[in-house]
Formats: C-alpha cells, sequence, structure tokens
C-alpha cells in the first residue's frame, strides 16, 4: 500500500500500473493478487488506511485537549497537519488522486470530508447566528488550503499554515459568542 501511494503521488494514478506497484513494494504480482483484486483494490485500502490514521489522530489531539472547545479544535487541526506532513504522498493520493482514480475512490473522499465535518461537530459549540452548513464550510476551506498546499509540493511544511487555519475555524464561533453577548 505504501508503494501505491508513491507511486500516486509521483505519476498519478492512471499512469500507475501494477508492474510498478509490485516492483516498488517488492512483492511478486501473484502476491498482490493473492491479497487484491487489482490496482483500485490496493488503492482503496491504502486510501482507507491513510483516511483511519488520520482521523485516529485528529480524535486524540481532540481527546488529549482542554476541556474548552478551542483547545480541542486546535488540537485536531495540529494532528491533521502533523500527519500530512509526515506523510506527504498518503496526503496527496488521499486528497488530490482520489478525487479522479476511480468513482468508488470518490466516494470514499467524500465519506471521508463527512466524517471530518460530523468530528468537527462534536468538539464545536452550536450557535444559532451560524448557519447549518458551518462545519461543512470550515472543513471544506481547510481542505482546500491543504490541497493547494499539497499540489505546490509543500505537504511537508502542512504545519505551518496552523496560524492561519485555526483563526480561520475560531473566528465564526468566536464571532456567534459575541453576538450573543
Amino acid at each position: 500500500m505504501d508503494a501505491i501511494a508513491e507511486l500516486t503521488a509521483e505519476q498519478g494514478y492512471e499512469a500507475t500500473k501494477i508492474g510498478d506497484i509490485v516492483k516498488r513494494a517488492g512483492v511478486a504480482r501473484k502476491t498482490l493478487y493473492d491479497n487484491f483484486e487489482g490496482k483500485e483494490e490496493v488503492f482503496l485500502a491504502a486510501f482507507d488506511a491513510g483516511v483511519e490514521e488520520a482521523l485516529q489522530r485528529v480524535e486524540a489531539g481532540c481527546a488529549g485537549a482542554e476541556d474548552e472547545w478551542e483547545a480541542r479544535l486546535l488540537a485536531g487541526l495540529a494532528a491533521f497537519l502533523a500527519y500530512v506532513a509526515e506523510q506527504p504522498a498518503l496526503a496527496r493520493m488521499c486528497m488530490i488522486e482520489a478525487l479522479s482514480a476511480t468513482p468508488a475512490a470518490t466516494e470514499r473522499y467524500e465519506n471521508a470530508l463527512q466524517r471530518f465535518v460530523d468530528l468537527t461537530g462534536e468538539n464545536v459549540p452550536h450557535y444559532k447566528e451560524l448557519p447549518d452548513t458551518i462545519e461543512e464550510t470550515l472543513v471544506g476551506g481547510v481542505a482546500w488550503i491543504v490541497y493547494q498546499q499539497i499540489r505546490r509540493d509543500e505537504a511537508a511544511k502542512a504545519e505551518e499554515l496552523l496560524p492561519e487555519l485555526s483563526e480561520f475555524m475560531l473566528a465564526p464561533f468566536e464571532g456567534a459568542a459575541k453576538a450573543q453577548k
């Protein structure tokens, strides 16, 4: 699975062939086919593993933070950015290549985004002054900025986005809290 992440990051999903994967992974073609039906199944398994790891890190960051929602939100955001920085090939595969690889990959990407939206909703206050789509808006905005960072081949610098993205994530809630006073 590491091999497909690296290869799709380097040359894209379409250009990646089974022969490339087995060569990079150092396994026999038969071994690959004993475990997976083909390239798409390897890709989806790597995608799923990457998303699960990212979500686990974000959840752990949130759980390890203080009881204040701001601390939980920022800890989760920091954990996500650290994961992107540590796993640039996997981040590229999950956030860029998945969008055009296959319909199943696109669906998995959308489901993964929804899981991040749900996790955000569990860790922020809810104000009537904010739109019902605030969590989707914020997660989508963060995803877009990180997507751009990865496309510029600067995933390793993802953690440098923390101050800007923290302000972006906190501002709507801080504004709504002030409006209630």
